[in-house]
């Protein structure tokens, strides 16, 4: 996921991918107490994207102050 596209996007749909991620997170643990093989570079992704776009609505919310 690329920053600029982030910045883009409005705190809603932010919001909602942070919530998207946070699922697919959820389905890939599920996966992993199912014994099915699992993708450990994708928790590793999610996790950072998911920093990326708080990072983003951090910023945003400073510069309204």
């Amino acid at each position: 996921m690329r920053t600029v596209d982030l910045r883009e996007k409005s705190v809603i749909e932010l919001r909602e991918e942070v919530n998207a991620l946070r699922n697919e997170e959820f389905n890939l643990r599920m996966q992993m107490g199912g014994d099915q093989s699992v993708s450990y570079a994708r928790f590793r992704q999610i996790r950072r994207d998911i920093a990326r776009i708080k990072t983003i609505m951090r910023q945003r919310l400073d510069v309204q102050k």
